[in-house]
């Protein structure tokens, strides 16, 4: 095997899609391609030595913001023991300010931007001569018809133990600061046909639950329209053996044909991740982003009272000029709507998004390591966000995990994000900790805490004990969805 295509993901269950697209456009050197997957807390020692099992002349890395430390090492490793090897990157985390970077000046190549075309054409010319003499390549962007699918390429075991990504279009139109898809000039589509035709190929496979990684998958309401029209035409047709997809939703742009479109699925058939970030409009003016805010919560209201689908919606802490108290009024004004879920963010300098360009001014610092959050603006000090960062965690465990659904508006009661804050500063300082509170101990500290606030003992307890006892794991023979769903949504249409 000459080529290999690696990369560390996230998670076992989060197959890459970006892999799998260079491989299907490989041409004649497919035969002598193959992708390698690995995931992140894997030992370089074993991951190099998996590498070197298939004697390959070229391993091409797919590098992002949660693998960057790790195939560093990764890279590092083959360098010193198979400096013969070729190493070539590509992948979102390289392809902006790559210059200062380690793993770029470790590896032979790099390629910035789209790999469709660039990657194969890089490799016949390392295998095949006159070797390229530039280290860095911009990644020539095709016609959208001739990039070649790569669905084909997801396995049986895949289809059957992994998540199923596919995308109808690349790209977007919106120029949001903080997000790399601001140095889009558009979003691009590709031929609806082909597109559902390769579902169609999925779903006969055995393919059921279906992500959508669109950044506007409601950009165009009439590709929207036929997209969901598979997905209810299958439902139809295999009502006991039911579809579940994710999309990625603009909040504001829910016109009458589409809300009808969505209506129509059952419960457990569809997910919306929906970004607000903030509905302070001078924080939106000023990261450029466009969005009505009364119409997003009017709409995110109307999917909540008219829809099953389940809805999980963004926010951003820490975006310039915002301090706590525009936040909170944000995060308060969000749960009044009743989402399933609220993804409480921390700010990120994506390496080249132009989010950057408000350092000076609003005294941006970030983490100088992956992820770069942000750890201090001039309206919120390093230690208020270290709150609002463990905030984020245990609202995750308590809130968003479906599992205290019923306890859940007593911690809130009248003031969200101000009582949910307090219980934050309160637990951190009973457990020193955000991450591994094993499940029965957080139960008995939220009952703790329902009694500091002043409910009585056993009420409290019998509060907890009806969310703890009840909705904990769901028998699939007792949920309303009909699919077998990711446990947290199946907990939420249990509640």
């Amino acid at each position: 095997m000459k080529i290999l295509l690696s990369t560390l993901n996230a998670r076992y269950a989060h197959a890459s899609l970006g892999l799998r697209y260079l491989l299907a456009n490989m041409g004649s050197l497919q035969p002598q391609a193959r992708i390698e997957e690995f995931v992140i807390g894997a030992k370089t020692t074993e991951v190099v030595e998996k590498l070197l099992t298939h004697a390959p002349k070229i391993i091409g890395f797919g590098v992002y913001i949660w693998n960057v430390e790790e195939t560093t090492r990764v890279v590092a490793m083959l360098k010193r023991v198979a400096p013969h090897v070729v190493i070539v990157l590509g992948g979102p985390e390289v392809s902006h300010e790559s210059g200062e970077q380690a793993i770029v000046q470790l590896a032979d190549y790099l390629i910035t931007g789209w790999g469709d075309v660039t990657f194969p054409k890089l490799c016949g010319e390392i295998l095949n001569g006159p070797k390229p003499l530039m280290k860095v390549h911009a990644g020539v962007q095709p016609p959208m018809a001739e990039i070649a699918m790569p669905y084909a390429l997801y396995t049986d075991t895949d289809i059957a133990h992994r998540t199923i990504y596919v995308e109808a279009s690349r790209g977007c139109p919106f120029k949001c600061e903080f997000c790399l898809s601001a140095l889009d000039k558009t979003a691009w589509p590709f031929g609806l046909d082909s597109f559902l035709d390769e579902l169609e190929s999925l779903h006969a496979r055995g393919a059921r639950l279906f992500k959508f990684v669109d950044r506007t998958f409601n950009l165009n309401i009439k590709t929207s329209l036929k997209i969901m029209q598979f997905f209810l035409d299958k439902l139809a047709a295999h009502p006991d053996d039911p579809v579940y997809a994710h999309f990625e939703l603009v909040p504001d742009h829910l016109p009458d044909a589409l809300k009808e479109g969505i209506a129509k699925f059952p419960p457990g058939a569809l997910q919306f991740e929906i970004g607000i970030q903030s509905f302070n409009p001078a924080v939106q003016a000023l990261v450029s982003r466009r969005q009505d805010n009364a119409k997003a919560a009017e709409n995110i209201r109307w999917l909540c009272e008219h829809s099953h689908a389940h809805l999980h919606v963004d926010l951003i802490a820490g975006l310039p000029g915002e301090d706590v108290a525009s936040f909170a009024r944000g995060f308060d004004q969000l749960v009044a709507l009743k989402p399933h879920e609220i993804q409480f963010g921390i700010l990120k300098r994506l390496r080249g998004t132009p989010i950057i360009r408000h350092t000076e001014a609003y005294g941006l610092v970030f983490d100088p390591y992956p992820p770069y959050t942000i750890l201090a603006t001039s309206t919120i000090d390093f230690s208020t966000m270290l709150r609002l960062v463990r905030f984020a965690r245990y609202w995750d465990l308590v809130a968003n995990s479906g599992r205290f659904a019923n306890t859940l508006a007593h911690l809130l009661g009248d003031a969200p994000f101000d009582h949910f804050m307090a219980f934050s500063d309160w637990i951190y300082s009973k457990t020193d900790a955000t991450h591994r509170i094993a499940l029965e101990r957080l139960a008995g500290l939220v009952a703790q805490w329902l009694q500091v606030r002043g409910m009585e003992r056993q009420g409290a307890l019998d509060l907890v004990a009806s969310d703890y006892a009840g909705r904990i794991e769901v028998p699939l023979d007792q949920r309303k969805a009909p699919v077998a769903l990711p446990s947290r949504q199946a907990r939420h249409l249990a509640a």
